[in-house]
């Protein structure tokens, strides 16, 4: 069995991959999602809350019983909340003693390196084109560049679907639909974020990942499952931010493709990719589910023989 395993604490989502780690681009043999919004009125630094960390451990120990006997390696990572959290430590002694191995809390431009591993992959037999890849997150928003396996140059930006969301909560449609000066509050708010990105050298070709992007496509497409691998233009997610705001919360989560715990957060998380198109001089990029976690397993690969025995759980 060559089957490694990760669980990741997103701003928004818990998450939970195992894989076959034995071919060049790694096999997903289960993906799973608990959306737990760990950061939670974090703001730009603070406390976590009490609830979102128990419904948080709930879901990791829920995702445990799910992939437990069913790796020989077991990861665990968190990213934004984390390391905005002033008792992140505590929390993560509590992860420890869910999953019995530690939790690494990623800086962002490990974040940004290890999005843009996985994301390359989605390219095939990359032949010496630059790549760039821009992750939008919960809690921030990584972009990388280069043209092999590691990254060149990478930032790492604090915005994020939820984040731009708390700070323009009309964005959430709650209380009604959302109007232009809204939307373009919001989009000056994710410039000002955005905007060591244009420091960066153009590159050839664009990958978005991330729980904002890949939704942004099922509900695109209409599809109810998770889209691998799409080509989204800016028309693309400016005509699907249209339609959201034109919509209230709950219309929202009827939309085909649509993930209920997302439907909050997706207009602020398309104007945070939207303005990196615009940012970035593209006009288009390659949304792929291929992100952070399957990146992270390979950097582990790179570095580490598949020769480990089972982790005994």
């Amino acid at each position: 069995m060559k089957h490694w395993a990760i669980v990741s604490i997103g701003t928004n989502s818990t998450r939970a991959l195992i894989a076959d780690m034995q071919p060049e681009i790694p096999r997903i043999e289960l993906s799973r999602s608990i959306g737990t919004r760990i950061g939670e009125g974090l703001q730009e630094r603070g406390h976590l809350g009490d609830e979102p960390m128990q419904r948080t451990l709930d879901a990791i120990r829920d995702h445990f019983r799910a992939i437990r006997g069913h790796y020989i390696r077991l990861y665990a990572i968190s990213t934004s909340a984390l390391r905005r959290a002033d008792n992140g430590d505590v929390f993560a002694e509590a992860v420890h003693d869910a999953l019995g191995v530690p939790l690494r809390v990623l800086t962002g431009d490990e974040e940004a390196a290890g999005s843009y591993r996985g994301a390359i992959t989605a390219f095939g037999q990359l032949h010496h084109e630059e790549v760039g890849v821009i992750d939008t997150g919960g809690g921030s928003t990584e972009y990388a560049i280069g043209a092999g396996h590691s990254p060149e140059r990478t930032v790492s930006c604090e915005i994020g679907a939820v984040r731009l969301t708390e700070a323009v909560p009309e964005l959430a449609g709650r209380e009604s639909t959302v109007d232009l000066d809204t939307i373009e509050r919001a989009r000056k708010i994710a410039r000002h974020a955005l905007a060591p990105i244009v420091d960066f050298r153009k590159v050839e070709r664009l990958a978005f990942v991330g729980g904002s992007a890949t939704t942004a496509a099922q509900v695109t497409l209409g599809k109810k499952t998770k889209v691998d691998r799409v080509e989204l233009t800016r028309a693309d997610f400016q005509r699907a931010l249209v339609r959201l705001c034109g919509m209230t919360y709950k219309e929202r989560r009827e939309i085909a493709g649509m993930k209920p715990n997302r439907a909050d957060i997706l207009p602020a998380g398309i104007i945070v990719l939207e303005t990196a198109l615009d940012l970035l001089g593209h006009d288009r990029a390659v949304t792929t589910t291929a992100d952070l976690l399957v990146g992270y397993l390979l950097q582990q690969r790179d570095r580490q023989p598949i020769t480990a025995q089972a982790i005994p759980h």
